[in-house]
């Protein structure tokens, strides 16, 4: 597992400090994402994977000043760019990995995890941690503001049939791992899944 988060920080390390300007476009997605957990002003929500923090403020203005935003990310530089990017306003940044978050069990209302998914060394394991911390009837967006074909395109690759993300694999791994898959939009323009705590 310490191979895969080398890897996982040595790529987000050397795309960081340009991370924002190279998708600049997808400002609007993030807060249409955001917008779907119906978030409720004093919610407690986690942005796992945050890395520049893009979502945070959108998170902020949902939850309220009373509310409380937490970013977690691997990559340090990911944060430090978030903060030069002015988002630290906006919640608590904290170096974390999303497989063992320093967090109790059930203090959140929702998790926020765009692009995450893919980078998770075990997927099953790593998706139960998020649930262990949301209440039950609490929510979690799977994001990312491409499909998963426009995303594969990008990289010169095609999906396949044993995407991760694809429904009739995620629901079963979501299920598996104390979530109920509720929504599920693959689109040009987006990906979002939405499940249920469970339990």
């Amino acid at each position: 597992m310490a191979d895969d988060h080398t890897h996982v920080q040595e790529f987000f390390t050397a795309r960081a400090a340009d991370w924002d300007t190279r998708f600049p476009e997808d400002g609007p997605a993030f807060a249409s994402a955001v917008a779907a957990l119906g978030l409720r002003p004093g919610d407690v929500v986690l942005d796992a994977g945050c890395g520049t923090g893009r979502a945070m403020p959108e998170l902020r203005a949902a939850v309220g000043p009373r509310g409380t935003v937490l970013g977690a990310d691997l990559t340090a530089a990911m944060l430090e760019s978030a903060v030069r990017a002015g988002r630290a306003g906006s919640g608590l940044l904290v170096q974390a990995d999303a497989a063992r978050l320093p967090l109790r069990s059930r203090a959140l209302d929702a998790v926020f995890a765009a692009g995450l998914v893919s980078h998770l060394s075990r997927p099953g394991p790593d998706l139960a941690e998020l649930a262990r911390v949301v209440r039950p009837g609490g929510l979690l967006a799977l994001f990312h503001p491409v499909g998963r074909a426009a995303l594969a395109a990008r990289h010169g690759r095609r999906i396949t049939d044993g995407d991760l993300r694809a429904e009739p694999n995620l629901g079963p791994l979501l299920a598996r791992s104390g979530w109920r898959l509720v929504s599920y939009a693959d689109e040009d323009t987006r990906f979002l899944a939405l499940a249920e705590r469970t339990g």
